[in-house]
């Protein structure tokens, strides 16, 4: 898909949603009173008069977009044609394998196989994920469920460490889909101006979601890509960087994330396969017996 197409469709959802009329209307007859109307029938209130905008108005708007604005154009870009329509009606599921490399506080580093599940909930926190990690010496699950947190291994249920619960959803809840899925979760945005990093402008959208959690978005002024989040954890600034983006089924998907905790590389996550939409056993989310 030519780049040019994505950024005309960027700069069309902003059009769209700056609250004015950039080119003015045509003006239509009034209505005329029916001879017959009864006397005693309400007046019509009248309706405000559409403020009009000049056309450099409008590029300047563009300039200066708001935190909607900007995440709405970010959605357009995610799924493209269709936005917001279309990622709800293709990623009702989601099945996703790859590698990952972890790197604990000791400086040993552990590499995994491993396969997402995930299914969409009415609302945030009624999402199901199973992931489940192939070790050099184990393999086994994590599963939400009903915003209820546990592992699974050899066909039975554990209760996780809380330092591995806190990880597990910190993948849930500070990612890219909270922030495209900001509506439908009920979580408010704000825009925290501008920033340059390496040579590259940024809008910052501050997210809080319905918990009061707080993420930091990065978003390219250019692409409208979500190229890096920060949030914080155990007051500790955790940074997630994003790339290698390709389209899967129309849907964006960056195909290398990394994590940092403080200065620290911990987690590295490469991406094989993604799949959206196909059926998903709701038994995956089950706790084992």
């Amino acid at each position: 898909m030519p780049f040019r197409i994505i950024l005309f469709a960027s700069a069309a959802i902003l059009l769209s949603l700056v609250p004015f009329s950039v080119f003015g209307q045509d003006k239509k007859e009034e209505a005329k009173p029916t001879p017959n109307a009864s006397k005693e029938a309400k007046k019509e209130e009248p309706k405000p008069t559409p403020v009009k905008i000049s056309k450099e108005a409008a590029r300047e708007a563009l300039k200066n977009p708001t935190a909607e604005q900007v995440v709405e154009s970010s959605i357009v870009i995610y799924a493209y044609p269709g936005g917001r329509e279309k990622m709800k009606q293709i990623r009702k599921t989601e099945m996703e394998r790859g590698k990952l490399v972890m790197t604990g506080a000791d400086g040993l580093v552990t590499n995994a196989n491993y396969q997402r599940w995930a299914m969409r909930g009415e609302a945030a926190g009624k999402e199901k994920v199973r992931l489940d990690q192939e070790l050099p010496t184990a393999t086994y699950s994590v599963v939400q469920n009903d915003e209820k947190i546990f592992g699974i291994f050899n066909d039975s249920t554990f209760a996780l460490r809380e330092d591995a619960a806190v990880t597990f959803q910190d993948r849930i809840v500070h990612s890219i889909d909270a922030l495209l899925w900001y509506k439908e979760n009920g979580s408010t945005i704000q825009l925290a101006g501008k920033d340059k990093v390496l040579g590259v402008d940024f809008y910052l959208i501050d997210l809080t979601d319905k918990q009061g959690r707080k993420t930091r978005f990065y978003v390219s002024a250019k692409s409208f890509r979500i190229m890096q989040l920060d949030y914080e954890t155990g007051g500790i600034k955790h940074t997630r960087r994003f790339r290698d983006y390709k389209y899967a089924q129309g849907v964006l998907v960056p195909f290398f994330s990394e994590l940092r905790a403080g200065d620290k590389v911990i987690e590295e996550v490469y991406v094989g396969t993604v799949t959206f939409g196909q059926k998903v056993d709701d038994s995956l989310f089950a706790s084992a017996s």
